[in-house]
């Protein structure tokens, strides 16, 4: 990740820039640091559910990774991999694929680990509590490493974990549960670097 030679004083002047280009940035600190291209495997994942949660939600609620939160911290934004939106943020998405802290919060964000450890700490720890604080009802944290999928669920102002799943155990969700779909189900087939 590069920084970007700019100096933004607030999110919404952040919100009016435009480089010209399709690349994703995250505000940290008043400066914009290029994300880097997701691996072959995180997109799989999220590919497959994406799907998965298409035929349930319905596709215009299905986001992937171009999706992007306002946070409060550093960075001040955030992409998840996959994000399920409410019926209302169709519409207000149209102009900006943005999600703001004025609007509600998405049902669900899920994100898939990279490799590294930075990247194990930005999902399980910076991001569920940027997350948290957003008040997103439903966290899943994919790693592809371990084969596991961790649900969090906000109870009150708190994630708590709902399971940690693995295998052949059905992935439960609190706000998706006639979704049937294994853990194994997203990893068959996807290849570790």
């Amino acid at each position: 990740m590069l920084p970007v030679k700019h100096q933004f004083q607030t999110f919404e002047e952040y919100l009016s820039y435009d480089d010209g280009t399709e690349k994703l940035y995250e505000l940290f600190n008043g400066e914009l640091i290029e994300m880097p291209p997701e691996s072959g495997t995180n997109v799989q994942i999220a590919n497959r559910l994406f799907l998965i949660f298409a035929m349930i939600v319905g596709i215009d609620r299905v986001r992937g990774h171009g999706l992007e939160l306002e946070v409060r911290g550093e960075p001040r934004n955030r992409y998840p991999d996959l994000t399920i939106i409410r019926e209302e943020h169709i519409q207000q998405l149209a102009k900006r694929n943005t999600i703001r802290l004025s609007m509600l919060p998405p049902l669900l964000v899920i994100e898939v680990v990279s490799p590294g450890e930075l990247q194990r700490d930005r999902d399980f720890i910076a991001k569920r509590g940027q997350y948290q604080d957003c008040g997103i009802p439903e966290y899943w944290i994919i790693d592809p490493e371990n084969k596991t999928v961790l649900v969090l669920e906000l109870t009150g102002n708190i994630y708590t974990e709902v399971g940690n799943f693995s295998g052949d155990e059905v992935i439960l969700s609190p706000q998706f549960n006639q979704m049937n779909v294994k853990v194994s189900q997203l990893f068959d087939a996807v290849t570790q670097d």
